[in-house]
């Protein structure tokens, strides 16, 4: 933001420290709350991957991982808001235990600094949570961990983020645009309810600020979505019908 003698406008919002702003989500929403007038850092494990952003000279940034405890530390000094948009899916071969284990690290460190409250990103998922995979079952473990903290958490739940560059958007790009027909699994016949990357970004800026009273007061799960319920069959169609393409054959197995 410049103001117009063209020198930087003074942050006029709260502090917040983005982890993960290398991310689908992550890197969509840091220039959302510079705009919106916060004062920005980030914790990158690989700074170097920042280098080319256009906002990389308006944030503070800090390197390391959640599993670097001093990195961490010296992160959340100081600030309001910490934003969590990480998980460990490809890069641990127990990503579960890497999960939790990073996330109770992340609390104290949260906890000891003061921070005023966490905003997380975790995945929407049904009410019956026996038959969970196992990432959406890691994901509710994680969100369950920052709601015991001391720390107010708003654990924000979305389904299929659709968007250019989205890996579960691009993997229905991908299907629908490269095969005609398809032996599908079952999985295409889950019911799932997808959101819009702006949707998700504007609600993730909103959760930063929202006084913290009422039923926020200690935190809780937000669900965001669109309001369509869908299957990802009936998305796959949806996309060739918007692509041009021929209704794709699917059989099901």
């Amino acid at each position: 933001m410049t103001n117009p003698h063209g020198s930087p406008d003074a942050p006029t919002g709260p502090r917040v420290l983005v982890i993960g702003a290398t991310g689908y989500v992550g890197s969509r929403l840091v220039p959302r709350l510079l705009a919106d007038g916060a004062e920005v850092s980030v914790l990158a494990r690989t700074p170097a991957r920042l280098d080319d952003v256009p906002w990389r000279d308006q944030v503070s940034i800090h390197e390391g991982g959640l599993g670097d405890e001093a990195a961490l530390s010296a992160a959340l000094a100081g600030v309001d808001v910490a934003c969590h948009l990480v998980h460990s899916m490809g890069h641990s071969t127990d990503f579960e235990k890497e999960e939790r284990e990073t996330t109770e690290a992340f609390v104290r460190a949260v906890e000891a600094a003061g921070v005023g409250r966490i905003v997380h990103l975790s995945g929407l998922h049904p009410e019956d949570e026996t038959d969970l995979s196992t990432h959406l079952r890691s994901r509710v473990e994680v969100g369950r961990i920052m709601l015991a903290s001391s720390v107010p958490a708003l654990v924000i739940q979305a389904g299929v983020v659709i968007g250019s560059g989205s890996a579960s958007f691009e993997m229905i790009r991908h299907l629908t645009t490269r095969l005609p027909g398809m032996v599908t699994p079952k999985w295409v016949s889950n019911r799932i309810q997808p959101i819009a990357v702006r949707d998700v970004v504007h609600y993730f800026a909103a959760a930063t600020t929202v006084p913290l009273d009422g039923d926020l007061a200690d935190g809780r799960v937000i669900d965001v979505g669109a309001p369509d319920v869908l299957t990802y069959g009936q998305m796959m169609q949806i996309y060739a019908e918007e692509a041009g393409l021929h209704r794709r054959l699917m059989v099901p197995v």
